[in-house]
């Protein structure tokens, strides 16, 4: 799942909310050690799911979809700080409530067509309309008319006007601190309607949008290949004349062949197996880059299926896990959790103790409940490791308290589609696709994974967890736009969590730090490939050295 890597507030965003004036794009200088031209190769274990920008929210996919498209706003390469993106410049009224954006001249779609203020309707109106399934559409719930859309009763945004063929005006129907944040995000990218309506339901296979990169080639199973966009509106970039994306390599594998110069990034990262003789030597530890993540694994219980439906059945799960032992498995590069928010998270609660590891009394709490024989249950599983020896971990916890789980390992995509479904996975153990913040506000943590907004078909809240009365204090908590509120918005935030963690829909697990690593012929800041948005590595900005 996703994404933001650094802790950073986004102080500017939320001033700018409370402004009148209009604020200008401001281009990153190129790196003056670039060179162009050149390919990298980059490997997956799994296939890709899609690469359609308002469907696609996986750690594999997340970085391909945001080199082939471009949204409203952006990020400066490697940091959290918003910029404008195919805006040229936004202007926000002074209650937070309007935004009129002003679009960049001559942008062109992958087709060639120049984009226009309709494509940014079209798109913002599509990620929203249920027939989508967009996981990403309750990000977009502060836009005036987003009730109507999202219940089928309006085919359209009421809060998006095309003011001209280069102006787009955004109308909220309450403040909304995230927003900006929002406008940056893959759901908001603007996608082409003429290539949507020709591929169907194929578009994810069809990408056209305007990003650095267009899709050249792919060969289900065996290669993604993207090649350079001549005609990408930031001059420049991007370095690479090609990305070859190989499915279909174990990481181990990955790590001997990147070892051996025939690969530059491992995708899956460095496998948990071989992560201390990585760092024993020097030659390889060379070549790891070390990054924070705002994230959390954690066990989802869905709670419509039995006996999840129970709250003492799921917190007596809390109580059975070890997590002290299970951040062994993974050489300890991480650190135990105890509620939904990392600790770097603005609204994390230091005060907050979590549940215990008792057995004991968890064996008391599934008494309570009815089962004091246990039960049977499926505990689903992404198939790279270290993610199934964590599910046997798990699944050895559960047995010492009578519960008889039975793993299920698959690929990503599967175990993703399953938690989609409403009554297919009764527990997933998270990891591989486990949370990293989307962007850094505690908002983030809520609305996709334990909102009502995310417990839809297609959904990535996997506990189908829907507490309203929680869901009307989230928005209140994202009401609070004015940065002289920030405390007060935090502290709300740390109460919703507190109430979620008393329901138990999830076990959080732990908190985990990123490693990756690259080849030497690679070029660029350290930070471009543990890129806060465009995890795992930001492709418009890498280059190879070794060009002639």
């Amino acid at each position: 799942m996703k994404r933001f890597l650094k802790s950073t507030v986004a102080g500017v965003a939320l001033a700018a909310l409370m402004s009148s004036l209009p604020v200008v794009a401001a281009e990153t200088g190129l790196d003056p050690n670039a060179k162009q031209g050149g390919g990298i190769v980059i490997t997956y274990k799994d296939d890709v799911a899609t690469l359609d920008p308002a469907i696609g929210y996986d750690w594999q996919n997340w970085s391909m979809i945001k080199s082939l498209f471009d949204g409203l706003m952006d990020y400066e390469p490697g940091t959290t700080n918003l910029r404008p993106g195919l805006a040229e410049s936004y202007e926000a009224s002074a209650d937070g409530m309007t935004y009129v954006f002003k679009l960049r001249q001559g942008v062109k779609f992958h087709n060639g067509r120049v984009m226009t203020a309709e494509d940014v309707k079209y798109s913002l109106d599509r990620v929203t309309n249920p027939k989508t399934q967009s996981p990403g559409a309750g990000f977009f719930g502060s836009i005036k008319g987003y009730d109507a859309i999202s219940s089928g009763s309006a085919e359209t945004l009421a809060g998006v006007t095309v003011v001209d063929p280069q102006t787009v005006k955004i109308e909220l129907s309450r403040p909304d601190a995230t927003f900006l944040h929002v406008m940056a995000l893959n759901f908001a990218s603007v996608v082409a309607k003429e290539a949507v309506d020709a591929a169907g339901a194929d578009f994810g296979r069809k990408p056209v949008g305007t990003g650095a990169f267009k899709l050249a080639e792919w060969t289900l199973g065996q290669r993604v290949v993207f090649e350079r966009n001549k005609d990408f509106w930031r001059p420049g970039l991007p370095y690479l004349d090609q990305i070859t994306f190989e499915i279909g390599q174990e990481p181990i594998v990955a790590l001997l062949r990147l070892q051996k110069g025939e690969v530059d990034v491992p995708g899956d990262g460095i496998p948990p197996a071989k992560f201390a003789e990585v760092m024993a030597d020097p030659a390889q530890k060379a070549r790891v880059i070390e990054g924070g993540q705002l994230h959390t694994g954690y066990i989802t219980m869905n709670v419509t299926i039995a006996p999840f439906d129970k709250v003492e059945v799921r917190q007596a799960v809390n109580m059975a896990i070890n997590k002290k032992r299970i951040t062994q498995i993974i050489n300890n590069r991480a650190v135990p959790a105890n509620q939904p928010l990392p600790p770097s998270m603005p609204g994390y609660d230091k005060s907050y103790e979590g549940y215990a590891f008792d057995q004991a009394k968890a064996k008391e709490l599934l008494a309570s409940a009815g089962l004091k024989d246990g039960f049977e249950t499926e505990l689903f599983v992404m198939n790279t490791d270290p993610n199934p020896r964590i599910a046997q971990a798990i699944q050895q916890d559960l047995a010492a308290i009578g519960i008889k789980a039975s793993i299920q390992s698959l690929a990503q995509a599967n175990v993703i589609a399953a938690g989609g479904e409403k009554d297919q996975a009764p527990m997933i153990w998270s990891g591989g696709m486990a949370w990293i913040a989307d962007f850094p506000d505690p908002s983030n943590f809520y609305g996709p994974i334990l909102g009502c907004a995310g417990a839809v078909q297609g959904g990535w809240n996997w506990s189908w967890y829907c507490n309203e009365d929680l869901d009307k204090l989230a928005a209140q908590a994202d009401s609070m736009a004015d940065p002289a509120k920030a405390a007060e918005r935090n502290a709300l935030w740390s109460q919703i969590y507190g109430k979620v963690m008393a329901d138990a829909p999830w076990v959080p697990v732990f908190n985990e730090q990123r490693f990756t690593m690259k080849s030497e012929r690679m070029g660029g800041a350290d930070a471009l490939y543990v890129d806060p948005v465009s995890i795992p590595v930001n492709y418009d900005y890498v280059y190879v050295t070794d060009v002639q």
